[in-house]
């Protein structure tokens, strides 16, 4: 950790990809901004940028396609006194070679997390990544406020849900993942669906489109597919509306927490233990979590599969359907 003997005025933050690794970085930029007092900037890829795009904490964005070239000569002028580095991988280092600025890095644990993923061997501490996010800012006196995540949808984003949900009042279930191990199979997702009282709302992606048609054709017509039909931040303004949230390990996981929402985790290949549980508030847990504990193969990677690699894809199927909508109406206050 460097020593930083004058203030720092300008501060670069790097973190490339992706959806919930950037929420996750929200309380580091809040501290830098109200803490530091900084100039902050922050450096992401192109696809990305949206869920920074009305974050207050941010003086300046800064992206790229592929090649951080792109970006190099408008960061040189700039002239950073520090660089936060949040991904720490190669091509975050070639960034802080070329700018030459004092800078700290977060303990990225991959050792740790193989022996879990292929030994089953438990020596990861018990620490979040947004505790191992804000190590790289504790030189600048930058210590975790207690107030969890942020998210802040633009005001032409905003949705009125009431075009699909009259009555306002509704859950959303967000049925991606960028992997198929993430995610609930669509007969699972139709259970969970079948067994809610609440209307529904199923949002994704574009290629999540035909399982939402398939589920919302078939639970009822209390559900609702709009996969692929809203942007990022169109969905994060459902979530923020939604009475309650249902969601795979995925970036709009973190995107509820960061909304303070009741919300049903549903973990397949993955595991907490890799510090990437819903970062909530201190005090505060409006959350259920749920996976199937016992299987030797979980976890079979710390991203994921597009299939199961044993083929039985247990960590899935052997989910309790009709307990997960029942956690959720309950978070959701719903009177049985």
């Amino acid at each position: 950790m460097p020593n930083i003997s004058r203030p720092v005025q300008k501060v670069l933050v790097i973190r490339f990809s992706s959806i919930g690794d950037i929420v996750l970085t929200t309380p580091v930029l809040r501290g830098l901004k109200q803490q530091a007092d900084a100039e902050v900037h922050f450096l992401t890829k192109n696809a990305f940028a949206p869920v920074l795009e009305a974050n207050p904490y941010i003086d300046r964005m800064h992206t790229i396609s592929k090649e951080v070239g792109e970006v190099l000569p408008e960061l040189k002028a700039a002239r950073f006194d520090f660089v936060v580095d949040l991904h720490h991988n190669l091509r975050s280092w070639r960034v802080k070679r070329a700018l030459g600025a004092p800078g700290a890095s977060f303990p990225k644990l991959n050792r740790e997390k193989w022996m879990l993923v292929r030994l089953k061997a438990r020596h990861l501490p018990d620490v979040h990544i947004v505790d191992r996010y804000l190590y790289a800012v504790r030189a600048l006196g930058v210590v975790y406020d207690g107030k969890g995540l942020d998210y802040f949808v633009p005001p032409a984003s905003e949705v009125d849900p009431r075009i699909y949900v009259p009555d306002g009042r509704f859950a959303v279930i967000a049925i991606g993942a960028a992997h198929a191990t993430k995610r609930l199979p669509a007969g699972q997702i139709e259970a969970v669906c079948r067994s809610m009282s609440l209307p529904v709302l199923l949002i994704g992606g574009p290629a999540d489109r035909p399982v939402g048609e398939q589920v919302s054709a078939r639970a009822g017509s209390h559900v609702q597919n709009l996969c692929g039909a809203l942007s990022l931040n169109q969905s994060a303004s459902l979530i923020r509306q939604a009475a309650v949230v249902i969601s795979h390990d995925t970036g709009m996981m973190h995107v509820a927490a960061a909304f303070k929402k009741p919300l049903v985790s549903v973990w397949g290949n993955t595991v907490p233990d890799f510090g990437m549980s819903p970062f909530y508030p201190d005090g505060m847990t409006p959350h259920i979590l749920h996976e199937v504990e016992g299987l030797s193969c979980r976890p079979c990677s710390k991203i994921g599969y597009d299939r199961c690699p044993r083929g039985h894809f247990r960590c899935m199927e052997d989910q309790d359907a009709g307990k997960i909508a029942a956690d959720a109406e309950m978070l959701a206050g719903v009177q049985g």
